[in-house]
């Protein structure tokens, strides 16, 4: 019988296991030639998933220098399906580490992210990163997920005040559909005042999702919501050996952590052993071990990283 050939016709995408949406960040630095570093969570978020193994689109809102930035390079070669969408007012950061904490300047803010820049074979992906550096994401994107996706969300982006020029404020957290979308959701304590209860702040998530507060190299707290009252699990930081650049840790921890409630065979299907948190403990540790993007690790990395934690921790 004579074989049968379709001629001329590109193999049909594979359906991603997890999106990745938000601006990409230029953060102003004297150590760079162009003056800028590439950032953000989408980016940062985007090569951790992409290089822990999952099939990851990106969908990256750029301004016109960060458009050609090598570092969206990065994350082709780890295999993400990088979509640009050019913007005509991207972000821009300064960012200052002092003893008592960053202090975070802004340049310049970020126009809006369309959810029809999203390719239509993506919109079935069993995970979502939605990581809004600018409060650049509309709400319509809290629909764009299938119903039994699961939907991580970096909230800092959702309660920052841009004004070129003057240092960035800070939003007190309200009702956000997105938020009340997410069923991870990451934030760091610095960007929510410690006047607010954590009950109050899990009153802005659905039943069931969990608030993942991150507190540098203290560890955090992962807390869930139940009947009886707040389950509360805190976990540690794992160790790094020379910090270089603290910008993007949260980012990693929480794309990393997203990666494995997508994909629980990243940790042998052990999460109520906690192996998730100890994951994205690791990734964190690592990334600060290098300048910007080049910090984001691999998947054989984050395993010797563990190795490490574990073999030093008191039996």
């Amino acid at each position: 019988m004579e074989a049968k050939y379709t001629v001329g016709l590109p193999p049909a995408p594979e359906r991603p296991e997890i999106v990745v949406v938000g601006s990409a960040t230029r953060d102003l630095t004297d150590d760079d030639p162009r003056g800028w570093r590439l950032g953000g969570g989408v980016s940062y978020g985007a090569l951790t998933t992409a290089r822990i193994g999952l099939r990851t689109t990106a969908i990256v809102g750029v301004d016109s220098m960060a458009a050609d930035a090598w570092e969206l390079d990065l994350l082709r070669r780890a295999g993400a399906d990088v979509r640009l969408v050019p913007l005509e007012h991207g972000p821009v950061f300064v960012n200052v580490e002092r003893p008592e904490g960053r202090l975070q300047l802004s340049e310049d803010r970020s126009d809006a992210i369309p959810t029809s820049a999203l390719p239509e074979a993506s919109r079935g992906a069993a995970g979502w990163l939605l990581v809004p550096v600018a409060g650049e994401l509309p709400a319509e994107w809290a629909d764009v997920p299938g119903p039994d996706a699961l939907v991580g969300v970096g909230w800092q982006g959702l309660l920052r005040v841009l004004v070129p020029g003057e240092p960035v404020q800070r939003r007190q957290p309200g009702p956000d559909p997105i938020v009340a979308r997410a069923d991870l959701v990451g934030v760091s304590r610095d960007d929510v005042s410690h006047a607010v209860p954590l009950a109050e702040l899990l009153d802005l998530l659905h039943d069931g999702a969990s608030l993942l507060i991150t507190q540098g190299d203290r560890g955090g707290i992962i807390a869930n919501r139940r009947d009886d009252g707040l389950a509360l699990r805190r976990y540690p930081a794992v160790p790094n050996r020379h910090p270089v650049d603290p910008t993007g840790a949260g980012d990693v921890f929480l794309a990393a952590l997203t990666a494995v409630r997508v994909e629980p065979r990243l940790v042998g299907g052990r999460l109520d052993a906690g192996f998730d948190l100890l994951l994205a403990a690791a990734a964190a540790s690592l990334v600060i071990e290098g300048p910007g993007l080049l910090g984001v690790p691999d998947r054989a990395a984050i395993r010797g990283r563990i190795a490490e934690f574990r073999q030093a921790a008191p039996a």
